[in-house]
C-alpha cells in the first residue's frame, strides 16, 4: 500500500516526540478528508489550483513538473517548475496549505532520481510544460511509469557541481565531452561513492512508522 512520503519521519526523529507525531498525522489525515491529495512522485506533471485574492476569479493555477519533494508532516513541500515566456519559474507549495484547492496529476511518471533540481541547469525543453495539457489516464493496476530521460545540461556555471553526484537523469557523456575541464574530470572519481548502494546501515527501516500511519488511518 502506498504511503505518501511526508508521513515517514526522517531517520533519528521517529522516537523523539511520539505524541506530537501522532497529533500531526491526525491533522494531516483530517486535511486529506477535505481535499484529494493524489499519489505523486518527483518527475510527475502536476496542476495546482490555489486561492489568490488578487487573481482574476480569486484562483490561480500553475502547471509544472515536480522537481523536488521535501520536509515531512505538516511541513511537507513540493516544487513545480515550468518555462513561462522563456523564463524558468518555480513554485514551492506547502502540501497541507489550506489555500490549495486542488492537486491534479496530469501525467504520472516517476523519476529515476530522488530529485530533478538539475533541470535548473538543463535545456529549457526539458522543463517546458503546456498549461493546457490534458490529463493522461493511468490504470491503477499498472506499475508507475519510469521517467528515464537523460537531460543535456547547459554550459556552466551551474547550480551545483553535477559531475560530483550520481544522478541517472543527467547525460554524463555529453557533460564530460562538452562542459568539464580536465581538472574537474580528474576530481570526479574522488567524490564517487559506489559503495552506498550496498550499505545496509544506510537503509532506513520504515516498517514501524508505516504501521503507526495505518493505525491512525483506521
Amino acid at each position: 500500500r502506498f504511503i505518501s512520503p511526508e508521513f515517514i519521519i526522517p531517520r533519528g526523529m521517529k522516537a523523539d516526540f511520539p505524541t506530537k507525531n501522532h497529533m500531526e498525522r491526525m491533522d494531516m489525515l483530517r486535511r486529506r478528508s477535505v481535499i484529494d491529495i493524489p499519489e505523486f512522485y518527483v518527475g510527475d506533471i502536476l496542476s495546482v489550483l490555489t486561492a489568490d485574492p488578487y487573481a482574476p476569479g480569486k484562483y490561480q493555477q500553475f502547471v509544472g513538473i515536480c522537481i523536488k519533494r521535501g520536509g515531512y508532516g505538516l511541513g511537507a513541500t513540493f516544487t513545480l517548475r515550468n518555462i513561462v515566456n522563456g523564463q524558468g519559474i518555480e513554485i514551492c507549495y506547502e502540501l497541507y496549505n489550506p489555500t490549495i484547492h486542488q492537486v491534479q496529476v496530469l501525467k504520472l511518471q516517476k523519476s529515476v532520481d530522488p530529485h530533478m533540481v538539475y533541470l535548473r541547469d538543463a535545456l529549457p525543453e526539458y522543463s517546458t510544460i503546456d498549461f493546457n495539457l490534458e490529463p493522461v489516464q493511468h490504470n491503477p493496476e499498472d506499475p508507475v511509469p519510469i521517467l528515464d530521460t537523460k537531460v543535456i545540461l547547459k554550459p556552466p556555471p551551474w547550480y551545483w557541481r553535477w559531475e560530483r553526484v550520481e544522478l541517472q537523469g543527467i547525460n554524463r557523456e555529453h557533460m564530460r565531452e562538452n562542459h568539464l575541464s580536465q581538472k574537474r574530470l580528474d576530481k570526479m572519481d574522488k567524490h564517487r561513492k559506489p559503495w552506498m548502494e550496498f550499505d545496509l546501515m544506510y537503509e532506513y527501516d520504515t516498517t514501524q512508522v508505516e504501521q503507526d500511519v495505518l493505525k491512525d488511518m483506521q
